[in-house]
């Protein structure tokens, strides 16, 4: 069912999922998944992973483990809805800043609307912007984090630089994502989850199964946990690691600026 992944060497710049475009179409195909995801993302979430997508970010954070004083400032991209920005905040005791960065307007609508309701708005700012440009000097963050979003990114080995850029010296890079299952059989299980019951699902809770289809296939075509730590590397970055979560259906992957 799953088709060929792409290698370190790149690709997903023109990979729609299973679909080829030409370079340059895939974001705005990207844009309008999630413009009409945007205010059922967390039930999305809680679909493609059974609910465990909560627990993988937990773990995120606890390997973070944020400093509890307000010069810590970490930079969340593609993270519109402030899922990961919140936690962050939160496992600082209100006292960190994090910038949430996307490129999506509708989601950003969302997690400013949810940071005004949690009363977080003065620890967050909400920035529009692409993760291959990032709007920043160099040396500005203490932590670059994003979860779920690289595969979206057309030039990840861009975007994987641009986090380099603007890290500060010793600052921590982390990336969550969907990824190669590594565990005899459940790969198959997983298989046809993804394939037969997510979009079902999507299309129940949304009425359009087609963002959830090209999600499921994005998953399929991004790199898998060694090719991408060798991205993470070729970046800059020293101390690459990555931890698999529930057989590999996640993982978390850890570097620094040093």
């Amino acid at each position: 069912m799953a088709k060929s992944r792409i290698s370190a060497d790149g690709g997903m710049e023109t990979s729609y999922g299973f679909r080829d475009v030409t370079e340059g179409e895939k974001q705005g195909l990207v844009n309008d998944v999630f413009h009409k995801v945007a205010k059922r993302y967390d039930i999305m979430n809680d679909v493609m992973s059974a609910g465990l997508h909560r627990v993988w970010k937990n773990a995120m954070i606890a390997a973070l483990n944020p400093r509890k004083d307000a010069s810590f400032k970490a930079l969340d991209v593609a993270g519109g809805t402030g899922d990961i920005a919140f936690r962050i905040v939160e496992a600082s005791d209100r006292k960190a800043h994090c910038t949430v960065l996307d490129i999506n307007g509708s989601m950003l609508a969302v997690g400013e609307e949810r940071a005004v309701q949690r009363k977080l708005s003065d620890n967050l700012t909400f920035v529009e912007a692409n993760a291959e440009s990032l709007p920043f000097e160099a040396n500005s963050f203490d932590a670059y984090t994003i979860a779920f979003g690289i595969r979206n990114v057309p030039r990840i080995d861009v975007a994987l630089q641009e986090a380099f850029r603007v890290l500060k010296r010793g600052g921590r890079l982390l990336v969550l994502e969907f990824s190669e299952v590594e565990m005899p059989l459940l790969d198959r299980v997983y298989d046809q989850w993804s394939f037969n019951a997510i979009p079902r699902f999507g299309k129940a809770i949304t009425g359009d199964s087609e963002p959830y289809q090209y999600l499921v296939e994005s998953i399929r075509k991004f790199p898998n946990q060694g090719d991408f730590a060798k991205m993470i590397s070729e970046a800059g970055f020293s101390r690459v690691t990555y931890t698999n979560y529930s057989g590999g259906i996640a993982a978390l992957h850890s570097a620094w600026k040093l």
